[in-house]
């Protein structure tokens, strides 16, 4: 995770604080990370000070929603449905998102 964060420009717990988890989140997907929702909501409950594992039922579904949401903006760009749903599933590669 130090990795990926400084490679999107975040180099403190301080700039993840200050830039939150959607936005810390679509950074990551823009410079490489592989698209994973446990990865996104274990960023906003540590955030909240929380265990990863205390994220359930409707909190849950709204945070899914909100990946969704980063993930089309940030990692599907460009891509059709049928590829979204392709890559969704593991089919095919990543493909380099265009500026």
């Amino acid at each position: 995770m130090d990795a990926a964060c400084a490679r999107a420009g975040i180099h403190s717990a301080d700039d993840l604080r200050a830039l939150g988890a959607d936005e810390v989140y679509a950074r990551l997907l823009k410079n490489g990370t592989k698209p994973h929702f446990i990865g996104y909501y274990v960023i906003v409950m540590g955030l909240q000070g929380r265990p990863w594992n205390d994220c359930k039922g409707k909190e849950k579904a709204d945070l899914r929603k909100r990946f969704d949401a980063i993930k089309a903006r940030a990692h599907d760009k460009g891509r059709s449905d049928l590829e979204a749903v392709l890559d969704r599933i593991g089919v095919i590669e990543k493909r380099a998102v265009p500026s």
